[in-house]
């Protein structure tokens, strides 16, 4: 005669850790985007200007 066994196995999620986690890698997606978009703006910028003129702007717009 044989017996037919079944186990199961639960595990206990925490939810505190999961949360973090998602926040986490959420913050890196959005901070991963916008440098992104910040690299593509100055390739863009540097295109259409050209590169004298955006370091001419850049010093000009930090010494006055």
């Amino acid at each position: 005669m044989t017996a037919n066994t079944d186990t199961t196995t639960r595990t206990k999620a925490e939810i505190g850790y999961e949360t973090s986690q998602f926040a986490l890698g959420t913050g890196m997606v959005m901070a991963a985007s916008v440098g992104l978009w910040g690299a593509v703006c100055l390739i863009s910028a540097l295109v259409s200007v050209g590169p004298l003129n955006i370091v001419k702007g850049y010093l000009t717009a930090m010494l006055g």
